[in-house]
This record gives C-alpha cells, sequence and structure tokens, in this order.
C-alpha cells in the first residue's frame, strides 16, 4: 500500500484581531481634560470684567445679558451692571441718596423697580408737594438735591435715559391757559435740564415725555397726589430692547421745555 503524503497545514502569523477606536475616545477626553485645565488657569489670571462676562456666558448662553453689560463705577469702584444685577445699580444710586439732607423724610417717596423697558426711578409727591412745590414746573430744594445726586451716578453710564412727568385727575379751573399736559411736559423738560447741568451727558436723555394724567401711578384713585411725579427710565443697552420702548405719547399737549404761564396751584 503506497504511502498517503502528509497533509501541511501553514498557518500565517501576526498580530491579533482589530482593536477598534477606544483608543481616540480616551484620547479625546485627555485633550478636552487639558482644555479645561488650561481655560481654567487663564481665567483665574484674567482681570474681574472677564470673569464676569464669562460667568454671565453660563448663566445665560443664548447672550441676552452680554448684550446689556454697562460698566458703572460707585462708592465701591468699578461694577458690571447686566440686565441679571441690574438690582446692583439700584442699590448704589439707593446709597448715593442716602447721603441727601431730609433723606429720611424724602425716602417714602423714592421708588426703584426693574421693569421690561430698565430701571424705573420714580419720586412721587404728597398732597404738600414733596419735590416740586404745588403747581411749580422747577424742582424745589429737596427735588435739586435728590435729582443732582442721581444725576451724578447716572451720569457715569452709556445707559439711555427716558425722563417723564405725571400728574393726577385734578382739572384745571375752567378757562385756564396751563394744564395738566403743560405741567407734566414742562416737569420733565426742568428735570432733564437740571440733570444735564449736574452729570448727565447732553446726549444721553434721548425721550422727555409729559403724560399729564394719562398713567396713573393708582388708577383707582386718580386723585390721589402720588400720581404726580417724575419717572426716570434707565434703559437697557440691548438693541432688542431699546426697540421695544414705547414710542413719545402722540397726544402730549404740550412741548418739553413751553414757559409756564400763571395758573392755579395743583
Amino acid at each position: 500500500m503506497a504511502d498517503t503524503p502528509p497533509i501541511i497545514i501553514k498557518k500565517k502569523g501576526g498580530h491579533g484581531g482589530h482593536h477598534g477606536g477606544a483608543w481616540k475616545v480616551a484620547y479625546a477626553d485627555f485633550v478636552s481634560a487639558m482644555m479645561a485645565l488650561f481655560i481654567v488657569l487663564w481665567l483665574m489670571n484674567s482681570s474681574p470684567k472677564i470673569q464676569q462676562a464669562v460667568s454671565g456666558y453660563f448663566k445665560d448662553p443664548s447672550g441676552a445679558s452680554n448684550k446689556a453689560t454697562v460698566s458703572v463705577t460707585g462708592s465701591g469702584g468699578t461694577i458690571v451692571v447686566m440686565k441679571d444685577n441690574m438690582e446692583q445699580l439700584k442699590a448704589e444710586l439707593t446709597e448715593a441718596i442716602r447721603h441727601v439732607n431730609n433723606f429720611e423724610k424724602l425716602k417714602s417717596h423714592v421708588d426703584m423697580k426693574i421693569t421690561n423697558e430698565g430701571l424705573l426711578i420714580e419720586l412721587t409727591e404728597s398732597a404738600s408737594g414733596t419735590f416740586f412745590d404745588s403747581g411749580s414746573s422747577k424742582p424745589n430744594g429737596d427735588g435739586r438735591a435728590v435729582l443732582i445726586a442721581l444725576a451724578e451716578e447716572l451720569g457715569k453710564l452709556p445707559n439711555k435715559i427716558y425722563v417723564e412727568g405725571h400728574t393726577d385727575a385734578k382739572p384745571y379751573a375752567a378757562g385756564a391757559t396751563y394744564d395738566n399736559w403743560a405741567l407734566s411736559a414742562d416737569r420733565a423738560n426742568s428735570t432733564r435740564k437740571l440733570m444735564q447741568q449736574n452729570g448727565l451727558r447732553p446726549d444721553q436723555v434721548t425721550q422727555v415725555r409729559g403724560f399729564a394724567d394719562q398713567k396713573l401711578r393708582k388708577p383707582n384713585a386718580p386723585f390721589d397726589p402720588s400720581n404726580r411725579r417724575i419717572s426716570l427710565i434707565v434703559q437697557y443697552t440691548d438693541n432688542h430692547a431699546e426697540a421695544a420702548a414705547p414710542e413719545p405719547s402722540a397726544s402730549t399737549g404740550s412741548p418739553a421745555g413751553m414757559p409756564a404761564k400763571s395758573a392755579e396751584p395743583h
């Protein structure tokens, strides 16, 4: 019987099977961690303004707060004022007027609150007159002191400002040549002049509005003296808020700055 030839099986040597891309994921994690480390080191050595801006981004990734960023120098140094920390500006202004004579008597007539337009500052009147003497379009001594203190602080801001005058619903006597429209506009304009002479930049006030009794503070009490007031609106600096701001009232009967004529006290 013939010998059967041997069967020889050859095995090719080499590396094991394919390991996949797991190493790439690990490497990417390492690079990300190193980048985060370098960012943290950079932030630790950056200025407070940059730190605040980065913090604002993570609080508001859409960037709305960053658009509203402004600088203000107060008694405590330079701070950054954004839409989400307007309370800090409010505190700065409150501290500024705290040093005004008769502040304890006046503080209940100064109201500040944050609105869709910006920071609203209202100086309201009492029955006997607080910041304006009855029927007068010119601020009295207390009114001048508070407005000057506010002007000195607001003048440090890049924000634009609206000035509004308001009255109660008590009408002037029939046949009078002066009315609530004229009084509200004149008070707003005299406020603008005084504040621009004491801190506000010439281009900082963009609107002066006289509303008479059309925007009552207390609609259910139209004759309440607190309806007579001056409103200062510190505008947000982002374009969206400015575009949404209302236009001056078309129904204002008298242009701001109209000289006051003889009229019954109001």
